[in-house]
């Protein structure tokens, strides 16, 4: 074990810190999957001349960076760099913040995009529907997994969280084992979804 290491796993739990962060934790889930709700049926017009059209490959990029980070924080907790390990999840979960943000920004403004339905006038069209085929269906699973593996991970990624802010490593470990795999695979779906969905984009 690294010096890093013990000396991080020396740290005292901050119990009390963690059952109010917790609390906070569940408030932020509620709030965000109730916008999320909220946002597929209420659309707020921008001002003439406005487009929010160049979010969905910027949801990507931000998808995709946090993917590599995740990656990068595993790879320091391997190695004992404690320290680096948690500049990377950070990092993580401000890029997480920065595309849910940006996400309900888009969503909230502009109409949903559908995978293989649209003629080129954007109405949807059974023609061309039957024309995307199996790959449709590839796509919609992909979509669905992504959209509930992300909802269902989201409290317990705050969870993880606050256990390794709050010193209880046990609990993070514990927490970390599962949560991570689910978090790197809604971040890496993402930006394939977007390269699957690219070509139906006004």
């Amino acid at each position: 074990m690294s010096d890093e290491r013990k000396a991080w796993l020396s740290r005292p739990p901050r119990e009390e810190l963690a059952n109010k962060l917790g609390i906070v934790a569940w408030i932020l889930t509620a709030a965000i999957l109730g916008l999320v709700g909220l946002m597929r049926q209420v659309k707020i017009p921008l001002p003439e001349g406005v487009s929010l059209a160049f979010l969905p490959p910027f949801h990507a990029a931000v998808n995709a960076a946090a993917a590599v980070v995740l990656v990068l924080a595993l790879v320091a907790v391997l190695r004992g760099r404690i320290a680096l390990h948690r500049r990377m999840i950070l990092t993580a979960m401000a890029l997480s913040v920065l595309f849910l943000l940006s996400y309900v920004a888009y969503h909230f403004t502009s109409n949903e995009v559908k995978y293989g339905d649209l003629n080129l006038d954007g109405v949807v069209d059974p023609a061309e529907r039957a024309k995307a085929g199996g790959m449709r269906t590839v796509y919609l699973w992909l979509l669905a997994s992504h959209i509930i593996l992300a909802a269902i991970s989201l409290p317990f990624i705050l969870f993880t969280f606050i256990a390794g802010w709050t010193n209880r490593f046990s609990a993070h470990r514990r927490l970390a084992r599962w949560v991570f795999p689910l978090w790197l695979y809604v971040a890496v779906t993402g930006p394939v979804c977007y390269l699957m969905l690219r070509p139906y984009y006004p």
